[in-house]
């Protein structure tokens, strides 16, 4: 399918104006034209193409994307609202319970305000909790007003309103809506007001009071900043993302959704088809780049997954939430404090989980779940940390406890192999089936991707990279065998040697620029062409880590052997003459598969995004 343009079916609400028709250009007999349902299968409106077909019986599942697959019926719907009088006051119902008293699933929605009269706003939330019986008082009243926020709005302006959540547009405002596919709508005041027929508009107060949030309404300001533009508002039914176009710029449609792209103000051209004010297109998934032109504004209606990723570290819990496409859109982090025991640390990551998911606006149901990197030898099977030195743990079921707090589907696995994970689905080995990460830190981990999974060994307690013996009866490791990868490759041996050399050759000129107190990974390396102590200590490092690196290769013949640690930081320095070395070592030559030495991307990042891809 190529990219449609939609021809929305229009509603003439009495509350309805003209600047659809007059702003733009909708064509109908309608009048007034209230709203405009861009993007519709539902059946009080569904879109139409230019010749007359309608989108939901053109569309394939593939046309749609994988995304949509694990829904009962197309997800979203996307209109323009012109309010020349106020709306109702409204409330919609959670998917609960509209499935058990209505057929219908809710309606959660979001509104990004594209022009506004003065003095224009919104009635959104109360301002203090009520009571179920002050609310009722309220509505017979006819004081229910009183009650609730009122928010002066301006153009560029986004509201996202969960269900439950107590509403009404007020005149003035010109609105672009992504919402649930519901037309469901629990009316509690209507201003006295009668319909077209002359008959007063029904309400709906006992279902309201049932479905109403009585707690005090904060607006969020959640707007995260992604590579495809500011991402609104998001839920398991739709994801929205507002793109300024300023020339030329490109946009990437995947193969897990389709896209709804609504141009609010301006005007361009979207793969040579001319977009206008008030247009929208149908873009199907898989579609792959589009040609964005012009001076434009433009909606982005998508439907994206979301996953939890929490790196729990001996310090800090850092957590982020993720979408399918690897971005990290909302992060914070927490203390660990693991001195107060085990279940105090799960109790700060469902802590820290809740807080990310109210910033976002996201609910327990709007995630796909919650991955964990955990340092230690983990189970990732049962959820279990079998032992972990940092955090002082042993048997700890942790995966069972935080599911239990959270409500939330939870995997766990050790941390590096974790990273090694986030590498491979999004970072320096994305597309790779077979990768090995190997961190030079103060110790030499990593992790092992093998057909696309992690190769984590019996219970999960393989994949100990760094305690492979390279020197039989060699330098004293930490595990308490002699010779392992790790006693000469790690940083901390970097650091050992470059010592050992400067304590023996006095006339080094290492000691120019560095005491014996100051030393670091990049002391001898920044020596190495002027000092030939530190050269020959550069180039023993660089021999041992090539002989390990080698043992990898020969063993796993990965497409990609990926580098991380602050080591790194010497680039080329570092993986060339180490890519020499293991080009010649390695079995068979150049008659098998090539191993390319790549430096890894994700950085700090790779705990959250790896721990996310658990549940990919």
């Amino acid at each position: 399918m190529q990219i449609l343009k939609l021809y929305p079916e229009c509603k003439d609400n009495v509350w309805g104006g003209t600047k659809l028709k007059e702003k733009y250009g909708k064509k109908t007999d309608k009048d007034p034209v209230a709203e405009s349902w861009e993007l519709s299968f539902h059946n009080d409106g569904p879109t139409r193409l230019e010749d007359g077909r309608e989108l939901r019986k053109v569309a394939s599942e593939k046309d749609l994307g994988e995304n949509c697959k694990g829904f009962p019926f197309f997800p979203m719907l996307v209109k323009f609202i012109d309010a020349k009088a106020d709306l109702s006051v409204q409330v919609h119902p959670s998917d609960d319970y509209a499935l058990k008293h209505e057929n219908s699933f809710g309606k959660t929605e979001m509104w990004y305000i594209v022009d506004a009269e003065a003095g224009a706003g919104i009635y959104l939330g109360f301002k203090r909790p009520v009571s179920a019986e002050g609310y009722r008082r309220a509505i017979e009243e006819n004081t229910l007003l009183e009650l609730l926020n009122f928010f002066e709005v301006k153009a560029g302006d986004c509201y996202f309103i969960p269900s439950g959540t107590i509403h009404a547009i007020g005149k003035g405002c010109l609105i672009a809506e992504i919402q649930q596919n519901s037309n469901l709508t629990y009316r509690v005041y209507d201003y006295g007001r009668k319909d077209k027929n002359g008959k007063t508009r029904e309400l709906h107060i006992d279902k309201a009071l049932k479905v109403t949030s009585l707690n005090a309404y904060l607006p969020s300001s959640f707007r995260a900043e992604t590579g495809r533009g500011i991402l609104l508002g998001a839920s398991k039914y739709f994801s929205t993302t507002l793109l300024k176009v300023n020339g030329e710029t490109a946009l990437t449609a995947d193969e897990k959704t389709f896209k709804c792209l609504s141009v609010v103000s301006g005007a361009g051209e979207l793969d040579n088809k001319t977009a206008s004010a008030g247009d929208s297109f149908f873009i199907p998934a898989g579609k792959g780049e589009i040609r964005l032109k012009g001076d434009m504004t433009v909606t982005i209606a998508e439907v994206r997954k979301y996953y939890v990723g929490i790196d729990l570290g001996g310090t800090f819990i850092k957590g982020g939430i993720v979408n399918d496409l690897g971005e990290i859109v909302l992060q914070d982090k927490a203390p660990t404090e693991s001195e107060k025991g085990a279940d105090a640390v799960a109790e700060n990551i469902a802590k820290l989980t809740a807080k990310l998911l109210k910033q976002a606006g996201l609910g327990v149901s709007d995630v796909e779940g919650l991955g964990m990197g955990v340092p230690g030898m983990i189970d990732s099977k049962t959820g279990t940390v079998i032992y972990s030195n940092n955090l002082d743990w042993t048997d700890f079921k942790i995966g069972e406890k935080v599911q239990t707090l959270t409500g939330l589907t939870v995997k766990i696995a050790n941390d590096a192999n974790v990273a090694a994970l986030g590498e491979v689905k999004f970072g320096a080995a994305k597309g790779c089936e077979h990768a090995v990460l190997v961190t030079l830190g103060t110790g030499v981990g990593g992790g092992i991707v093998a057909n696309g999974e992690l190769l984590e060994g019996n219970k999960s307690a393989g994949a100990e990279i760094g305690h492979g013996v390279i020197v039989a009866g060699g330098e004293q490791c930490t595990c308490g065998r002699k010779g392992c990868f790790e006693a000469y490759s790690s940083a901390t041996a970097l650091i050992r040697d470059t010592k050992r050399a400067m304590q023996a050759h006095k006339d080094s000129k290492m000691w120019d620029g560095y005491t014996l107190e100051t030393v670091s990974g990049k002391t001898a390396f920044d020596y190495k062409d002027s000092d030939p102590y530190a050269k020959a200590v550069v180039d023993r490092y660089i021999e041992m880590l090539a002989a390990g690196l080698t043992n990898i290769a020969n063993i796993f013949r990965p497409n990609v052997i990926l580098l991380g640690g602050g080591v790194c930081a010497q680039g080329d320095n570092l993986v060339k003459p180490l890519q020499k070395l293991l080009d010649r070592d390695l079995f068979a030559g150049e008659m098998g598969p090539q191993v390319p030495i790549r430096i890894a991307e994700l950085g700090n990042s790779a705990g959250i995004l790896g721990a996310a891809a658990l549940l990919l």
